[in-house]
């Protein structure tokens, strides 16, 4: 055994697995602990040398092994057992340790545990890993906020052991408190949302252009080498190219079309309304998980109800369209995502720099796309950006695509073929693009029937009518 190791952590499953033998690649010893001794003892045998990475079940064997300030990773599930792992180490710990919290914690917890161990005497903070099993592995993007001071006994491991883009790690300080589960919060809920957008133009090239799983392969292949470049364009390449080890078909059509969820793109959408910013891509990729899980309601009501047979396309044509309207889509639903980290970083004070979110989102993340260079460009041209809407550098790529997302939401609707992620794309769009909305009606209703007041257009003030019954 090392007589002291650089980096601890707690958690030995597939990610924490991956994630301490990626740290011991890089130059760091790491010493892991677990209750399970089958993990522990995984670890020890796929790292293969004790000096460099090692692992125990007894926390205080793992705590003293630790150089200091020890710094000890949790990569286990978020909630009560968070703050188990946590209670559990707190009187093996000195002052000035550190604690990082490297699940998909809701951000208020972690702005709770940080509270408390400050008290403590212990440093600690938040940070979102995405990437995956094998990100974690060969290298994710890692989104840390808390303590800045805390954070630089760290940085150099995280730099190590991120995903580089153009020799950059994807790794960087976001800002204090949460800030940095926050930020992997909105990530997975524009991942909610390029998920659902990227599965609708499938469902709408199989049932409207009748392309086969193959065709669909070489499609999706097709657009991974062009602007549309991004991890969840090459996999769905991939996954349709895989054959079922059980019956002789290709394995995507033998999935039941029940999309589960673990929570992240729901606390989104939900505190985007806390905060009122829009975000309807991201809204409707969470209802649709939901409406996808009433398998047996929806086999019912397909029997009461006719569908419209799909009109005939051309498929090369229908291609192209599909390949701009995603396009179109993917700006959207990012734009979303960022508006609300702008917001959120006012409200909770995180003083987020977007340009360099979008720049850690580059590579070793889910949603990591071409597309990310060109978002961080245009936070880099203009820092304050409001909306990337508002950037003029997006205003010819959405120009250019969004007659064939019209088309196309006109086409599913016509023919029967859901596209809601598309369909709040193309409205959110038109609506934060209108100067005015018939939301004037709205504020009238609303004084008429409960005197709630409304501002008018041509002079300052409050105003209420008494409106004639």
């Amino acid at each position: 055994m090392a007589d002291t190791y650089d980096f601890g952590l707690v958690g030995l499953g597939v990610m924490g697995r991956n994630f301490i033998l990626n740290v011991a690649d890089n130059g760091f010893s790491a010493f892991g602990n677990d209750l399970d001794q089958e993990k522990v003892s995984a670890l020890i045998e796929e790292g293969g040398n004790p000096q460099k990475v090692n692992a125990t079940t007894d926390a205080q064997v793992f705590v003293n092994a630790l150089s200091t300030p020890r710094k000890i990773m949790l990569l286990v599930p978020a909630g009560k057992i968070v703050d188990a792992v946590i209670e559990s180490l707190l009187p093996l710990l000195d002052d000035g340790d550190i604690i990082i919290d490297g699940g998909n914690s809701f951000f208020t917890d972690t702005d709770r545990r940080e509270a408390y161990l400050k008290e403590k005497g212990i440093n600690f903070f938040g940070a979102g890993v995405s990437g995956g099993a094998k990100g974690a592995r060969l290298g994710p993007s890692i989104m840390p906020g808390g303590s800045r001071e805390a954070y630089q006994h760290v940085k150099p491991i995280f730099e190590a052991v991120a995903a580089k883009y153009k020799d950059e790690p994807c790794v960087t300080y976001l800002g204090p408190k949460s800030a940095g589960n926050y930020v992997k919060m909105v990530h997975n809920g524009i991942e909610y949302g390029l998920m659902q957008l990227t599965s609708e133009i499938y469902d709408l090239l199989k049932k409207a252009g009748k392309l086969t799983n193959n065709e669909l392969h070489r499609t999706y292949a097709d657009w991974n080498g062009g602007r549309l470049q991004s991890f969840l364009v090459e996999i769905t390449s991939e996954i349709l190219t895989q054959k079922d080890d059980l019956t002789d078909n290709d394995l995507v059509d033998m999935i039941l079309d029940k999309a589960k969820q673990k929570g992240t793109g729901k606390w989104t959408s939900q505190n985007a309304m806390d905060l009122g910013i829009p975000v309807p891509t991201i809204d409707i990729a969470v209802s649709m998980r939901e409406i996808s899980a009433l398998k047996e309601e929806r086999t019912k009501a397909d029997s009461l109800y006719d569908r419209p047979t799909p009109e005939e396309t051309v498929k090369s044509s229908l291609v192209d369209q599909c390949e701009q309207a995603l396009y179109f889509a993917f700006i959207m639903a990012y734009a979303q995502g960022m508006h609300q980290l702008a917001d959120a970083s006012k409200e909770y004070g995180y003083g987020l720099d977007l340009g360099e979110i979008a720049k850690i989102w580059r590579a070793g993340c889910i949603i990591r796309a071409a597309l990310l260079a060109d978002i961080t460009e245009a936070y880099r041209a203009e820092p304050e950006l409001q909306n990337l809407l508002l950037s003029k550098s997006f205003i010819g790529k959405v120009q250019g695509t969004v007659k064939a997302a019209r088309e196309l939401v006109s086409y599913g609707a016509l023919n029967g073929i859901p596209l809601p992620g598309l369909s709040n794309a193309l409205t959110y769009f038109d609506a934060y693009t209108s100067q005015r909305l018939p939301l004037n009606l709205i504020q009238a209703q609303r004084d008429y029937f409960g005197s709630h007041t409304y501002e008018r257009i041509d002079r300052e003030g409050i105003y209420h009518t008494q409106w004639e019954e």
